[in-house]
This record gives C-alpha cells, sequence and structure tokens, in this order.
C-alpha cells in the first residue's frame, strides 16, 4: 500500500490529482516529518478508509516515527473539534459567543509530542481542508513566529487540498461501485 496504489486507484479524469500526490510527495520545502505529518492529518481530516490507510503506510515508509504519525491524527482530532467550534463563531451574527470561554479541552495543544512549529503546520493543513479561516489565520501566525516562510506554509496548504480531492475522488468512486 503506498502513494502508487492511491495513484492507481484514481480514475483517468482525476489525472492532474495523480500528478499532483507525486510531486507533493517529492516536496522538499517541508522536512520529511512536516510532508508526512501533513499528509496523514489531512488524510485523518477527511477520512475515507483507503486514502488513510496508503498514507499512512506511505508516511511509515517515509521515515514518519509512531509518535509523529500520533501526533498527527492528534492534528486532525483536535482541529476537527476546533474548527467547528470556532468557525460556528465566526460565522455567527451574535458576536457574545466570541466572548464566552470555549470550555473545551484543547490539552494537545500545549504538549502534542512534536515540535511545536510541526504540529501548527499540520493543525493549518487541517484547518483548510475544514474551512475554518479564524483557526486558519491562528496556526498561521504562530507559524510565521517560528519564521516558517509562505513557501512552506503553501506547500502543507498544497497537501491538504490534494489530499481532500483524492479522497473524496476514491470515496465516489467507491459508492458508484457499490
Amino acid at each position: 500500500m503506498s502513494l502508487d496504489a492511491l495513484r492507481e486507484a484514481l480514475p483517468a479524469y482525476a489525472k492532474d490529482l495523480s500528478l499532483n500526490l507525486s510531486s507533493l510527495a517529492g516536496e522538499t520545502l517541508l522536512t520529511d516529518q512536516q510532508k508526512w505529518g501533513a499528509f496523514v492529518a489531512s488524510a485523518h481530516a477527511v477520512g475515507t478508509p483507503a486514502v488513510v490507510r496508503n498514507i499512512e503506510a506511505a508516511a511509515r515508509a517515509g521515515g514518519l516515527t509512531e509518535d509523529a504519525l500520533t501526533a498527527a491524527k492528534g492534528a486532525a482530532a483536535i482541529m476537527g473539534m476546533n474548527n467547528v467550534y470556532y468557525r460556528a463563531l465566526h460565522l455567527m451574527k451574535n458576536r457574545e459567543y466570541a466572548t464566552l470561554p470555549a470550555r473545551l479541552r484543547m490539552n494537545l495543544l500545549a504538549n502534542p509530542g512534536v515540535e511545536k512549529v510541526d504540529f501548527e503546520l499540520w493543525s493549518t493543513a487541517v484547518s483548510a481542508v475544514n474551512g475554518c479561516g479564524m483557526c486558519l489565520d491562528a496556526h498561521e501566525a504562530e507559524l510565521k513566529k517560528h519564521g516558517m516562510p509562505n513557501t512552506a506554509i503553501q506547500a502543507a496548504l498544497r497537501i491538504a487540498a490534494v489530499v481532500n480531492a483524492v479522497s473524496r475522488v476514491i470515496a465516489g468512486e467507491a459508492a458508484a461501485a457499490a
């Protein structure tokens, strides 16, 4: 199981996705941990089983440690909650909700088990998948404090976009075949 298996599973109409998946696997603007963590976090954010399995296998083969794999999955989990909550606050006309304490446990943000910059990058990727502008701005600001260049942040966003699209095509094709 690998990215090649995902590429082969994509139909002809998704050739651009296949090519993008291949080029992003060779991305050099990010460390291998940052790159593969972004792949894993994005795959878990969408949750298409075949994509999750293949990307996790590719990430392990690419050298992602079990601790980093767990942290990337944690980024998808915590952002799955935060993106919904903070996107709702942003969208609601009643601004009073934004003044109330969230009262949601977010301990993982303080101690993610990997370098904070890597976790922030993965949280940014997941926030892009989940469409939370408020979270995107917050995580991008943290990345900038750590000196992360725009091109590296863009690389994580590109990974998120392609993994999201690949996941949706694979899920759609599976649904059509059922």
